[in-house]
């Protein structure tokens, strides 16, 4: 279902990616394996990272500021004192508050049925309303993170009276979220009814049941993909194996799933909503030379998640790829740093061009998506400076007019490119490129395989399927204003 509402005052600007999560019940060796598959989600969350684990009947956790193996770095002995045979994981990028060590997950806690680790994928809507609600009547909150909420919902007695606590809490929570609940004798997974988060459950070459995020933190561990979790269903790992159980019923609610992952969030080796992300990326591009043919010389991808689309691109169009651009491994996702000025440096430091590739050539740029366009036009301005001819830039998804309110660093309607030009030129002449194309969305869902209404595009359409009140928006920009006053408090 569509939602049609005024977005235009609420602010963006402390909304980053979703996380990477991953669990695994039963083995000798599980938090080892859970270190490593985190390494293989690191791509999704380098602020932070965490593993809670438990021997049976209680519950340690770690949790620190910086990539995995800054947090859990040799020499240490975390991984020894952490060494249990059930553990769950996570790398962060905040979604809901502010970046600092109270804000790391999992997040730990304890109530009336004993302990509980949470690791939490996504972004609770309602989560202001919830969190002014239990602190009327006394509770006291240590984070700003909406992951805390959840075991409020959970310590509240009432719903440990209810028949399944778990699924009767969950249907409290509005937005997206793919959490992980670690109790001292099990996992519980879980997928929000629309399915908006990716999640997915495998099994080690030993019979041992994990899940994840995607499906790549399986290949680092000898562990096979088996299925996804379905939006709505609750997936126990326990003694007794692996069982399920839904708190929506199946059908009961169409799909939103976010296409965004496709297009630039996912791995490239990763199954995603049931299908290699590496192939929608290929068709995208097919897709793209199809809508926005041009002469030129090659065609060079904006590395990495833009090179599936690039090599779908140039197959399409007949026009050779190359690699214009040279990655540096070492620096971060520079969509997703916290200013514009760390975000420009960090593109000089993480993309070097490749001068007798593109000197005198007409060059396509194949690049996933364009927020801001600073961070462009300064790839742009490299190639320029490196000799290039002409350049034709190509986007494999559609302009990004509208913020999600679902977990992903989109800005303010202010700071969107696309939703501050009135048209292709004045994109076009902001970028400096001699051409520019976007895929269509009908382009793109036409290049997954599920039916196109069970995505979610609000990024690019503002058709909201989670309706989100003008008083859950109300509620967010008071609560951003507030988190920002903080921060300069203690600066």
């Amino acid at each position: 279902m569509a939602c049609d509402f005024d977005i235009s005052g609420v602010s963006m600007a402390d909304k980053k990616e979703e996380c990477g999560i991953f669990g695994i019940y039963g083995d000798p060796d599980a938090v080892q394996k859970t270190y490593f598959s985190l390494h293989s989600l690191q791509h999704r969350g380098q602020e932070s990272a965490g593993i809670a684990s438990s021997n049976g009947e209680l519950i340690h956790c770690f949790t620190g500021m910086g990539q995995v193996s800054r947090v859990f770095r040799a020499g240490r002995g975390v991984l020894e004192r952490l060494n249990n045979p059930t553990a769950i994981g996570h790398v962060r990028y905040s979604t809901t508050g502010s970046s600092n060590p109270t804000n790391a997950q999992p997040f730990l806690g304890e109530f009336s049925q004993g302990q509980v680790a949470v690791a939490h994928n996504g972004n609770l809507i309602n989560a202001p309303l919830l969190r002014d609600e239990y602190e009327a009547y006394g509770h006291i909150f240590k984070t700003s993170n909406d992951t805390e909420i959840i075991v409020h919902l959970m310590a509240k007695p009432t719903h440990v009276m209810k028949p399944d606590p778990l699924g009767h809490v969950l249907n409290h929570l509005q937005g997206a979220y793919s959490v992980l609940f670690l109790f001292p004798d099990r996992i519980e997974a879980a997928r929000d009814p629309y399915g908006i988060r990716p999640l997915c459950l495998g099994r080690t070459s030993n019979g041992v049941y994990c899940v994840a995020s995607e499906s790549c933190a399986f290949d680092s561990i000898d562990a096979e993909y088996i299925r996804d979790v379905e939006p709505g269903e609750i997936v126990t790992l326990d003694k007794n194996g692996v069982s399920s159980r839904f708190f929506v019923a199946p059908g009961t609610v169409t799909p939103a799933h976010c296409i965004f992952e496709h297009v630039y969030f996912s791995k490239q080796s990763s199954v995603i909503f049931g299908e290699p992300v590496h192939d929608v990326r290929v068709r995208s591009g097919r897709q793209l030379a199809i809508e926005h043919p041009v002469d030129a010389d090659i065609v060079i991808p904006v590395p990495d998640s833009g090179t599936s689309a690039a090599i779908g691109y140039a197959n399409q169009s007949g026009v050779p790829f190359d690699m214009g651009f040279v990655r540096s491994h070492y620096v971060g996702r520079t969509f997703l740093s916290p200013s514009q000025d760390m975000r420009d440096m960090a593109v000089k430091l993480k993309l070097t061009v490749v001068k007798s590739v593109v000197e005198g050539k007409r060059v396509i740029v194949v690049d996933d998506s364009v927020v801001r366009g600073t961070t462009t036009k300064g790839k742009i301005n490299s190639l320029r400076e490196a000799g290039a001819k002409e350049i034709h830039m190509r986007v494999a998804c559609p302009p990004i007019k509208h913020p999600c309110f679902y977990g992903v660093d989109f800005p303010t309607h202010e700071e969107l490119l696309a939703n501050q030009k009135e048209n292709m030129e004045e994109i076009r002449k902001f970028l400096r490129v001699d051409s520019i194309g976007y895929i269509s969305l009908e382009g793109l869902l036409s290049c997954a395989s599920l039916p196109k209404d069970h995505y979610c595009h609000a990024c690019w359409s503002g058709q909201y399927k989670i309706p989100v009140s003008k008083v859950v928006n109300k509620f967010s920009m008071e609560r951003h204003q507030m988190q920002l006053f903080d921060e300069r408090e203690m600066e």
